[in-house]
């Protein structure tokens, strides 16, 4: 399975971009997942309804389906969160995964940046960024690439070119 990832600074634009993304590469004719990470507690599911309740009972996991999708709750209970290559396994197989977050994880991936958050960009000390998309190009590290931030298929380009698809 391909995996590419969008990561960045706090409001750098990674869900627009993620959103673009994939909209831009399926319109291509290529099937797409996405990973998000969350650096907080998130909940899909809602007090009051069955599922969460079956879940907050103490169920492990809780399948929730309807006619039109169906959705796989797993409670940790405790557990430490899974790595990325775990939870990359519970998905069906697809042309490309996009990952929003997991800086660290050694896939490929491209940063947004956004020159009003005044940070430097992330691929200064990260080696698995390949590119940068930028709202106004910085000073890229490494001559690494830089793409404009909402230049979507240029982007959706350069990740399908760098995973050879």
């Amino acid at each position: 399975m391909n995996i590419y990832g969008v990561t960045g600074w706090k409001n750098a634009g990674k869900t627009g971009l993620m959103e673009r993304l994939v909209a831009e590469i399926t319109r291509r004719g290529y099937t797409v997942s996405t990973v998000k990470h969350a650096h907080h507690d998130t909940d899909v599911d809602q007090p009051g309804r069955d599922s969460y309740r079956h879940r907050v009972a103490g169920a492990q996991q809780v399948l929730l389906a309807s006619p039109r999708r169906w959705a796989l709750m797993h409670e940790l209970r405790d557990q430490p969160e899974p790595a990325l290559a775990q939870l990359l396994q519970q998905l069906a197989p697809v042309d490309l995964v996009l990952v929003e977050g997991y800086k660290a994880a050694p896939h490929p991936k491209i940063e947004a940046f956004r020159a009003v958050n005044a940070k430097p960009p992330l691929a200064e000390k990260n080696p698995t960024i390949r590119a940068i998309a930028a709202d106004q190009p910085p000073q890229a590290p490494h001559g690494l690439p830089v793409l404009g931030l909402d230049d979507t298929a240029a982007i959706a380009s350069f990740i399908l070119r760098d995973l050879g698809l």
